[in-house]
C-alpha cells in the first residue's frame, strides 16, 4: 500500500518527499539487520522514498545496510547522506557520491 506524502519540489523541477526514514544507528547490531532491512522496505512500500543517512552512522554501516536493503529500487529514491568535513574537502568526495 502506497501513501501520498508531501513532497517539496527542487530548483530541478524534481520533488522529493517532505518525509523519509532515517538510518542512525541502523546497521550496528547485526541481530536486528533483518528487521532493519524490513523496515527500510515496509517505508519504502508505504511511500517514504527519501532515506536520510551519513557515513558516521556506523562508521558506514547503515550506508552498507541500506544498499542491502534498497538496491534493487535504487533508482526510485532519494538518498540523503552526510559527510564529515574532512571528507567533503577531499578530492574523492564527489566520486565516492556518485558511486552511491
Amino acid at each position: 500500500m502506497t501513501r501520498s506524502i508531501p513532497t517539496v519540489t527542487l530548483p530541478t523541477g524534481e520533488s522529493i518527499p517532505k518525509l523519509g526514514q532515517g538510518t542512525w544507528e541502523m546497521g550496528e547490531r547485526p541481530n536486528a539487520r533483518k528487521s532493519e532491512i524490513a523496515a527500510l522496505r515496509d517505508g519504502v512500500e508505504l511511500g517514504m522514498t527519501l532515506v536520510d543517512t551519513a557515513e558516521m552512522y556506523g562508521d558506514g554501516e547503515s550506508e552498507k545496510l541500506i544498499a542491502e536493503a534498497l538496491g534493487d529500487v535504487r533508482d526510485e529514491l532519494f538518498i540523503v547522506s552526510k559527510v564529515y568535513r574532512t571528507t567533503a574537502a577531499s578530492a574523492a568526495c564527489r566520486p565516492r557520491a556518485s558511486a552511491a
